[in-house]
This record gives structure tokens, C-alpha cells and sequence, in this order.
């Protein structure tokens, strides 16, 4: 599995845990921003929605 995608999936684990984009960008040291876009991406390849925003 290539880092990037680990990296994704390690990002939902977190906002699962968290049930909160902020607080968990917070615990991986990511904006929040960011870690939507990481979000984003993961469904993109995936080709499903994971999160309900």
C-alpha cells in the first residue's frame, strides 16, 4: 500500500474516532482543511462517500 494512501486511511480512522473533522486535524497536526481534502480524495478512489458532512 503506498504511503499516501495509508496516510488517507489512518485520517478517517480519525474523524470516526474523533466524530469531529476539527478535533482530529487538531490530533494529526493537519489543518482542517487539509484533512477534508485528504477526505475527498480517499471517496474519490474509492468511489464512495464515507462521511456525511
Amino acid at each position: 500500500m503506498q504511503r499516501g494512501n495509508l496516510d488517507d486511511l489512518l485520517a478517517f480512522v480519525a474523524v470516526g474516532r474523533e466524530r469531529s473533522f476539527t478535533k482530529a486535524a487538531a490530533k494529526l497536526g493537519v489543518s482542517q482543511s487539509a484533512l477534508s481534502h485528504s477526505m475527498r480524495e480517499l471517496e474519490a478512489r474509492l468511489g464512495v462517500r464515507l462521511l456525511t458532512r
